[in-house]
C-alpha cells in the first residue's frame, strides 16, 4: 500500500484505497494508494507552518539551489516518470518527455529570479526631517511569502501542473512551504515526483515541512486543506465545477484566503476578413491541429471560431470538415473526461441552434473530433455554445461583418486567451475587437493559435472569471509568484534591522525603487 508523504515520513495506511485506472485499457493500475486521513492533513500542515519560519527567511541563493535540486532529481528518473505517466494518462511519451522538460525548465526560471533577487519590489522612501508641516519617516516596502499553501494536481498536465508545476514552483520560490494534494487519476506520477522533491528537501538541509504530498480520490482531502487555518494560499487547475467550489470554501473561512484557480475557457478564434481571403486553408489546417491537439484537453484550446459569411469561409469549412473526417479516435486522459465528452457531442447534435459539420473517426474505446456550425444569431441564443467542451472539438460561427463581431466578442465570458487571424489592415480596421478582447482575455495572439504556452517572463496564463479566479494573475511565468506573497512595510527602521533587500548599501545590487527611480545604487547615510 502506498501512502501519503508527510514531510520527510510517510503516513499509515488507512482501510480503504484506490487505484490508477488505465484509460485505454479501463483496467486498474497497481499498485493501491491508500487516502490520507485528517489526521494526516492535520500533521502536514503543522509541519509546513514550522518550517515556514526558516523557510520564509531562506536567502535566494538557497532558494535557488533547492529549485534547481528539484530539477535535476527530476531529470534523473525521467524514464520512469515518462513509462508510469504513460501508463496512467494514455499520453504518448514524445509529450510526456516534453512536459517533462517543462517543468524542469520552469523550476530552473524560477530559480534565476530568486536568485537574481529583484522580484521582491524593494521600494525606499528616504525620510526628510525638513519637509513641512510635518517630517516624512524612512519607509521602505518589499513583498514576502504568505504562508503554507496548498496546490491541486491536475489532470490534463500530469507534470507541468501538478505536484512538481508552476504553482509549486512559484510558492516555493516566494518562500512558502507547500502542500501538494495529489490528482487521482496519476497517483504514481505524483509520487515519483513527490518523492523526488521530498529528497531536494533533505539534500538541501532544509526544514521538513517544505513539502507534503497527500493522496485522495475524492474531496474529503482537498476541502480539507483549504478550510485548514495554517494554510494562506492556494492553486487549482480544473474543472469550473471544482475551482468555483473551492474558491466558496477558501473565502467562507473565518480568515478567508487568496485562491487561485485556473477553471475554464473556450479561447475564442476571430477571423478577420483579408486574412479569410488571403490563408483560409492554411487556418483551417492550423485550426484543426490546434483544437485536436492533446486530444482536446488543453486549457488553451480553441473551442470557439468567429468568421464573416464568404465564399472563403464556405472553402475554409469544407477543407476543415475533410480533415477532421479524417482525424482518428482519441483516448482522452479518464473515463469520466471521456463520458463527459460523448454527452456533450450528443447534446450538441440535438440542438436545433447548431448542425454538427464533420465528425472524426470514432470507435469503441476512443472518442471522435467533432466541428460544429452555426450563426451569431444561433449562438447567442444558445448559452451552452459557449461553455467549454473538454475534448477535440469546436464550433465555427459565422457572422455579417465588423460590428456582428464586436456584438458576439461582448458577449463571451472572461477567457484565458483570443486569438485574431488578420493582414495590417484587418488589424486597424478591427481595433475595436482588439481593445475589446483586452477585457475579455488574458493573452491575445495574432496571427497564430492558442495551444502551447511559452514559460518566460512576460507570459501571462490568466484571464477574467471564470477562466480563473483572479484575473490578476498568472499561473505560467515568472510573474505566478507575486501571487503568493504580500507587501510589508518597515517603517522608522534602523539599517541594521533591515532585511538584506532594504539595507542602504544594497549588498545583493537589486533594482530598486528609491525616491520613485528605479536603480541599483546604494541609498546615501
Amino acid at each position: 500500500m502506498h501512502t501519503s508523504i508527510i514531510g520527510f515520513s510517510t503516513a499509515s495506511a488507512g482501510k480503504d484505497n484506490f487505484y490508477a485506472q488505465d484509460p485505454q485499457r479501463g483496467k486498474r493500475i497497481e499498485p493501491p494508494f491508500s487516502p490520507a486521513q485528517l489526521a494526516d492533513v492535520d500533521a502536514a500542515v503543522a509541519l509546513a507552518e514550522k518550517a515556514f519560519a526558516e523557510y520564509s527567511n531562506c536567502s535566494g541563493e538557497v532558494k535557488g539551489k533547492f529549485l534547481r535540486q528539484i530539477a535535476s532529481n527530476i531529470q534523473k528518473i525521467e524514464g520512469e516518470i515518462v513509462e508510469r505517466a504513460a501508463l496512467e494518462t494514455a499520453l504518448p511519451p514524445a509529450r510526456l518527455k516534453s512536459e517533462t522538460a517543462r517543468t524542469v525548465g520552469q523550476l530552473q526560471l524560477f530559480a534565476q529570479l530568486v536568485e537574481e533577487g529583484s522580484w521582491v519590489a524593494a521600494r525606499i522612501d528616504t525620510a526628510d526631517l525638513q519637509r513641512k508641516p510635518l517630517p516624512r519617516p524612512d519607509i521602505r516596502s518589499m513583498l514576502r511569502p504568505l504562508g503554507p499553501v496548498v496546490v491541486f494536481g491536475a489532470s490534463n498536465f500530469p507534470l507541468a501542473f501538478s505536484v512538481a508545476g508552476g504553482d509549486t514552483a512559484s510558492a516555493l520560490a516566494a518562500g512558502n512551504p507547500v502542500l501538494v494534494k495529489a490528482h487521482p487519476a496519476h497517483p504514481g506520477t505524483s509520487e515519483l515526483v513527490g518523492q523526488a522533491l521530498q529528497s531536494a528537501v533533505r539534500e538541501c538541509n532544509l526544514p521538513e515541512g517544505v513539502f507534503s504530498l497527500l493522496f485522495d480520490a475524492g474531496t474529503a482531502v482537498g476541502s480539507a486543506l483549504v478550510k485548514h487555518p495554517g494554510i494562506k494560499a492556494g492553486g487549482f487547475t480544473g474543472s469550473r465545477n471544482g475551482g468555483t467550489a473551492l474558491m466558496q470554501l477558501a473565502a467562507s473561512r473565518a480568515e478567508p484566503i487568496p485562491f487561485y484557480a485556473e477553471m475554464s475557457s473556450t479561447n475564442p478564434v476571430f477571423i478577420l476578413p483579408e486574412a479569410l481571403e488571403q490563408r483560409a486553408d492554411e487556418i483551417a489546417v492550423g485550426l484543426h491541429n490546434s483544437f485536436t491537439l492533446g486530444a482536446g484537453q488543453f486549457c488553451t484550446k480553441p473551442g470557439i471560431v468567429f468568421l464573416p459569411d464568404s465564399d472563403k469561409r464556405k472553402q475554409l469549412t469544407a477543407k476543415l470538415k475533410t480533415l477532421v473526417a479524417q482525424t482518428p479516435p482519441f483516448c482522452l486522459l479518464t473515463q469520466g473526461i471521456a463520458t463527459g465528452y460523448r454527452e456533450g457531442l450528443a447534446a450538441r447534435k440535438e440542438m436545433k441552434t447548431a448542425a454538427l459539420n464533420s465528425e472524426g473517426v470514432a470507435d469503441t474505446s476512443g472518442v471522435s473530433a467533432a466541428v460544429f456550425e452555426t450563426d451569431a444569431n444561433s449562438f447567442l441564443q444558445e448559452e451552452s455554445l459557449a461553455a467549454e467542451l473538454f475534448g477535440p472539438s469546436t464550433v465555427l460561427v459565422r457572422h455579417s461583418g465588423k460590428q456582428d463581431a464586436l456584438r458576439l466578442a461582448r458577449s463571451l465570458e472572461g477567457q484565458l486567451t483570443a486569438t485574431v487571424h488578420g493582414t495590417e489592415k484587418d488589424l486597424a480596421e478591427f481595433k475595436e475587437l482588439i481593445l475589446e478582447l483586452e477585457k475579455k482575455a488574458g493573452r491575445i495572439v495574432i496571427n497564430g493559435f492558442p495551444t502551447g504556452v511559452e514559460v518566460s517572463h512576460a507570459i501571462v496564463h490568466g484571464g477574467p472569471f471564470p477562466a480563473t479566479s483572479d484575473g490578476q494573475s498568472t499561473s505560467v511565468g515568472t510573474r505566478a509568484i507575486y501571487r503568493f506573497c504580500r507587501p510589508v512595510c518597515y517603517q522608522g527602521f534602523p539599517d541594521s534591522a533591515l532585511p538584506d533587500e532594504l539595507k542602504n548599501a544594497n549588498p545583493k545590487s537589486l533594482w530598486r525603487m528609491i525616491n520613485g527611480a528605479m536603480t541599483r545604487d546604494k541609498v546615501s547615510a
